[in-house]
């Protein structure tokens, strides 16, 4: 239906403990995050948020100085340089992901957000960036120009 928004696997979601799994890894320490998809009336896009606990030190600068870090080198990451959230449209028919992230200084949590095609970089463009990967091919091959009309 075009006017249905729900949430889905709330508080459970199978991803959950892949992405804690990764982030405590990267961290050094056990990392517990609460993810909520959501399920909205589109034909093609995803956007995520993810709460988390930050550090009660740690200011927008520091975030993003260490997202731009951890993603310097990947081609289709894209960290959102002002404070909006990403927009399922700007990454429309591309492998890209864009990131963005608020903190909310009252309760000391961090909201990072992302947005990507799922039909692109969800699935065949990930798929290919992979397969590009494995037989030792630029990263980006056959999937910096992806038409698809807006």
């Amino acid at each position: 239906g075009n006017e249905s928004f729900k949430a889905y696997n709330v508080a459970q979601h199978r991803h959950n403990p892949e992405m804690e799994e990764i982030l405590s890894s990267e961290a050094g320490k056990q990392v517990r995050i609460t993810f909520v998809p959501h399920l909205v009336p589109m034909t093609r896009g995803m956007e995520t948020t993810i709460y988390t606990n930050l550090h009660k030190d740690a200011n927008h600068e520091d975030v993003k100085e260490c997202l731009s870090s951890f993603y310097a080198g990947a081609p289709f990451i894209r960290i959102r340089p002002d404070r909006s959230p990403p927009d399922t449209l700007h990454v429309r028919g591309t492998n890209f992901c864009d990131i963005g992230f608020h903190i909310d200084e009252r309760h000391h949590r961090l909201i990072l957000m992302s947005a990507i095609d799922n039909l692109i970089k969800g699935a065949a463009g990930q798929a290919v960036q992979n397969m590009n990967i494995m037989l030792g091919l630029e990263e980006t091959t056959g999937l910096s120009h992806i038409p698809f009309p807006l």
